[in-house]
């Protein structure tokens, strides 16, 4: 697993770098407003013309693609068009998607969440609250903030 911090000085060059170490051309973006989507593409784009075998002005010719599933930065997607002219940029949303790929395979993956719940899908909740205490103004106030490191556990059986 690579991760990369938005805040550091380094960012760009430690996502170039993490790409070149998984060959990704498909990210997913849970922020949805600000750089990052435009910035992962930039990235993808410097990778892939590390091998290039000749220049062409519009980029190389792999497609590359975010897809926005959430939406932590309410403001707008800012793009800086720097990654050719094979890209691509969409929504994502779970349900659809499981409607999509069908019944058995949603199951598997489903399976798989399960399985790996305390690994790979490991979740981690800065409180855990009533639902009573998730409706008090202080309460609202911190987690509304949707701030990194501050994620509620709503649990309706807390007393």
């Amino acid at each position: 697993m690579n991760v990369c911090n938005a805040d550091s000085p380094t960012f760009m060059q430690d996502l170039t770098q993490a790409l070149v170490a998984t060959g990704a051309t498909i990210a997913f973006d849970a922020i949805g407003g600000g750089k990052l989507a435009g910035q992962i593409l930039t990235c993808m784009e410097a990778v892939l013309n590390r091998t290039a075998k000749e220049y062409s002005r519009y980029g190389s010719a792999t497609h590359k693609q975010v897809y926005i599933y959430g939406g932590l930065d309410s403001g707008p997607t800012e793009l800086s068009r720097s990654f050719g002219m094979a890209w691509g940029m969409g929504g994502w949303l779970v349900f659809p998607f499981l409607q999509k790929i069908g019944p058995a395979t949603a199951q598997r993956l489903k399976h798989r969440v399960a399985a790996e719940l305390k690994t790979t899908f490991a979740t981690h909740y800065s409180k855990e609250v009533s639902l009573a205490q998730a409706l008090q103004l202080d309460t609202i106030s911190v987690y509304s903030k949707r701030a990194t490191g501050e994620k509620y556990l709503i649990n309706p059986n807390k007393g």
